[in-house]
């Protein structure tokens, strides 16, 4: 399969971002059992599939609302054989791209108006620009992305592993097994 060749109007846009450090605490589910800080290449929202990240949320809450959404996958009721641990990850970045809201988002062609409202079976229809964006943006060396979050108010952090060198030592607070009922 050949690659698509990037969109130099998007390489010069986000060129032309100053990029930001970002250190704090990041929010993370994962499978009970899974080591928090192992990253893959998922073809989610904001990678296509062709390096490895890890998607954190700054808020718990925001955390909590992006996996819900995936786990239901559009069925009424949440699978109850589900664990999910949350953890609260320290983060350092030196080269975020961020962009604070939908706005700045439709700047680089991103079609905010229907950004998060689309059914899991839809998702491939709002994916390939926000991956076109992730992709040029590790493409350009940024180490990660701060975007809002398509399920909550919250900003998510997109961790672009291979660039960050210090995230094997990051501290992993575990704040146990999620409650979905609650």
């Amino acid at each position: 399969m050949v690659k698509a060749r990037r969109d130099n109007r998007l390489i010069d846009a986000l060129e032309a971002i100053e990029p930001v450090q970002f250190e704090g605490n990041v929010w993370r589910l994962v499978r009970d059992g899974r080591d928090p800080l192992q990253c893959s290449a998922s073809g989610g929202r904001w990678d296509d599939g062709s390096f490895d990240v890890l998607y954190t949320s700054m808020t718990e809450v925001g955390a909590l609302e992006e996996m819900r959404f995936h786990l239901m996958r559009g069925q009424p009721v949440m699978p109850s054989k589900v664990k999910y641990r949350m953890f609260e990850l320290g983060l350092t970045l030196e080269r975020a791209l961020r962009f604070l809201d939908l706005e700045a988002l439709g700047s680089v062609g991103l079609k905010t108006e229907t950004f998060g409202r689309l059914s899991y079976e839809q998702k491939n229809d709002e994916y390939p620009r926000t991956q076109e964006i992730g992709e040029v943006a590790h493409f350009l060396d940024f180490d990660g992305l701060i975007v809002p979050s398509a399920r909550s108010d919250a900003k998510n952090v997109v961790v672009f592993c291979d660039k960050v060198r210090s995230l094997p030592e990051s501290n992993a607070k575990d704040h146990g097994v999620v409650d979905w009922v609650r």
